[in-house]
């Protein structure tokens, strides 16, 4: 089993971050190195959550065998291991080989890859491919440049604060400038900046999470929630709505102003390209090709102005696609939720779904979870599940803000992670060891992701479910991934004093923390502020309690979902009355097809076998003749329309553009199909049947 752990970890966690970026991003729209780069700087930072409790686990077995080699064995030991085998020797010692052991050499070096390429991510790579994405350049160079010139500010203020520690290291006279050293500063910098971040969102994720499981078993608090969250999203709705007409409105007046031989159309193709299907048809059949344009008469917007129009119109409609397919899922969980208030008081114990689901349901979970289950699972047993959870997550809390505060402290040892893992440690139970590591470095881990998923700045900074986040906020996800895990274990390593720095022991540290190198060098740091500021967790979790973020942002017109609060009320009452218009008219909707489907099961077989015996008796050549003649003569009274059909077409502009050939061709623009000119060369279709199609 050696190392075979380690093999099962790294390929099972990359399933993991690669379902959860399946979830949150596209992969089927999105550029290929945004998936590539957000996946591995996700991968990275589980992976270290996931394999730190083995090498937890396989430090305390090497201690303890470095503490063999340097004292006699005990004359009687009866410790027996389950999982591994005694060492070899004169007598039996009590230190037995874990079944997860990795062998010497490799953790360092497996630490070391991860830690400085998840590093090189969050510093280097992500900040420039964020601007990159973000930049509404036609070319590569244009891009890079615009990613560079943004980045120039973010990375002089890097530089400024390393030179700050590096010039302390010169000024005192006690420190020698070194590369372990100067490695050292950098670490320290890094872990300074994400310890910062950490405690923030700690502090917030420690209250939050057993609050909303618990909020989460109260069915009205949910669905006023719910009506809450409706009524903000149909603000926002409404807001992306008017934006991307706006921006479409910019779109349609540069698309009539540059024509097809106009050394910027490319800029302005590649523009529409990105716009809705709708509005390609409607600027497709309004474009006059035929028209050259002229540089002494006309005014012309300049490719700057094209390079912002461009970044508008991917924003806007990103962000229009996003409430759109928000509203849809708002809508489902509002519709389920009144459900669920509906049958509880069902006699029958039986759940009646208001709406069926236009998904047909796999049959396997059908005939398990059936109506009957479901009603138990959720108006009986799932609140109660959520009372529970929501409980031990709080005792899990509590334990994480004492050890948090008292972690420093080694005589005696105060930290309940501490207790737990020397206890375990003296037994040498290391699936007791290893379990009890991961399931307190994942319990921090979710507080802190968590509360990453959960935030949210303006529309900058916005990670969406259902394949609705963009690029941006993917790869700031990223970023802040990889500065948050390197200081959430050193924090880990700190309340189990496996850290020497905390424990103050001279022991084998363990290999995560010997590629941080001694924290010494800047002493005001690793003994004032890694040891200090972590308590200020116990005031951000009094903030959180009380809800105090909550009521400022409240007071500064951020509407918030608060109980006791007049504007809760009002938009509570609004997004009831837009659930309930929405439920109406899907009411509607699934009468008039089930009327639909009645009519045509009813009429519609008698219908087709009229129409069957009628073909019957039809001759293929007259009708082959038939259809020939016909369209003859359309082609010959192509040309009389007259011009009052021809005015009404011009105003009407929502008419279906003809279908250019060569038996109906006119010279009359108005009867002809309108074409655009697309970068290639060719003269390409814009009607309803497809965009883009070739003629």
């Amino acid at each position: 089993m050696s190392g075979a752990a380690l093999g099962l970890e790294i390929v099972f966690v990359f399933f993991l971050a690669l379902f959860l970026l399946h979830r949150y991003g596209d992969f089927k729209k999105q550029h290929r190195l945004v998936i590539v780069g957000t996946l591995l700087a996700w991968y990275l930072c589980f992976l270290i959550v996931f394999i730190l409790p083995l090498d937890v686990s396989t430090t305390i077995y090497n201690r303890c065998k470095h503490a063999a080699a340097n004292s006699s064995p005990p004359e009687n030991s009866n410790i027996t291991g389950l999982y591994a085998t005694a060492t070899p020797g004169p007598s039996q010692h009590p230190c037995f080989k874990p079944w997860s052991y990795i062998p010497d050499g490799i953790m360092p070096i497996f630490w070391r890859v991860v830690y400085w390429t998840s590093q090189f991510l969050t510093w280097i790579l992500l900040p420039f491919m964020q601007s990159y994405a973000r930049s509404g350049g036609f070319s590569i160079t244009g891009k890079i440049k615009t990613a560079l010139i943004e980045n120039a500010i973010y990375y002089g203020t890097y530089l400024l604060i390393f030179g700050a520690f590096l010039i302390y290291v010169a000024v005192n006279p006690h420190l020698h400038l070194e590369w372990n050293q100067l490695q050292t500063i950098g670490i320290a910098a890094a872990n300074t900046w994400g310890l910062f971040l950490l405690v923030l969102l700690l502090g917030y994720g420690l209250v939050e999470i057993p609050r909303s499981y618990w909020n989460g078993a109260k069915r009205g608090y949910l669905l006023m929630k719910t009506y809450f969250k409706a009524a903000k999203l149909m603000t926002e709705k409404a807001d992306a709505e008017e934006t991307l007409e706006d921006v479409m409105e910019e779109v349609r007046k540069v698309n009539e102003s540059i024509k097809y031989n106009h050394p910027l159309r490319k800029c302005v193709d590649t523009i529409l390209k990105k716009c809705p299907t709708e509005y390609q048809e409607k600027m497709g059949r309004n474009m006059d090709d035929y028209e050259d344009f002229d540089e002494k008469h006309n005014t012309y917007p300049s490719e700057k102005s094209l390079v912002k129009l461009h970044k508008q119109v991917i924003y806007s409609v990103q962000r229009h696609r996003r409430t759109q397919v928000q509203w849809r899922i708002l809508l489902e969980q509002a519709f389920y939720l009144e459900d669920v208030a509906k049958n509880e008081t069902s006699a029958t114990h039986q759940f009646v779904h208001t709406f069926q689901s236009p998904e047909p349901e796999n049959k396997f979970i059908q005939y398990f979870y059936n109506p009957t289950v479901e009603w138990y699972w959720e108006c009986l047993l799932r609140p109660w599940f959520y009372r529970i959870l929501a409980v031990v997550l709080s005792v899990f809390s509590v334990i994480v803000v004492w050890s948090e505060c008292t972690f420093f402290s080694t005589t005696p040892v105060l930290s309940l992670f501490a207790v737990f893992i020397q206890l375990a440690e003296k037994t040498y139970n290391y699936i007791y060891i290893e379990i009890a590591c991961f399931l307190s470095i994942f319990f921090l881990s979710i507080c802190v992701y968590s509360t990453v998923f959960r935030i949210r700045v303006f529309n900058y900074y916005y990670l969406a479910s259902h394949h609705q986040t963009d690029a941006y906020s993917l790869l700031f996800s990223g970023m802040l991934f990889c500065r948050l895990t390197p200081p959430l274990c050193l924090n880990f390593l700190g309340l189990t004093h496996m850290d020497s720095s905390i424990s103050h022991q001279n022991t084998q540290p363990t290999a995560y923390t010997s590629i941080m190198g001694s924290m010494k060098v800047l002493s005001f740091i690793a003994d004032g502020f890694y040891i200090y500021y972590p308590m200020l967790v116990v005031i951000l979790c009094i903030a959180t309690y009380f809800s105090l973020g909550t009521r400022c942002l409240n007071l500064l017109g951020f509407q918030q979902f608060m109980g006791d609060n007049d504007m809760t009320s009002d938009l509570v009452d609004e997004g009831k009355e837009l659930i309930r218009r929405e439920k109406r008219k899907r009411q509607r909707q699934e009468e008039g097809e089930n009327r639909r489907r009645e009519w045509k099961e009813r009429y519609g077989h008698s219908r087709e076998d009229s129409t069957r015996n009628r073909n019957v008796h039809v001759d293929p050549k007259e009708s082959s003749l038939s259809d020939l003649s016909t369209t003859r003569s359309t082609s010959k009274y192509t040309r009389a329309n007259n011009r009052t059909e021809r005015d009404r077409i011009e105003l009407l502009q929502d008419v279906e553009p003809l279908d250019f050939n060569a038996e109906t061709f006119t010279d009359d623009p108005l009867e002809s199909k309108s074409e655009r000119y697309q970068p290639g060369g060719r003269y390409l279709s814009m009607s309803r049947t497809g965009i883009f199609d070739d003629v």
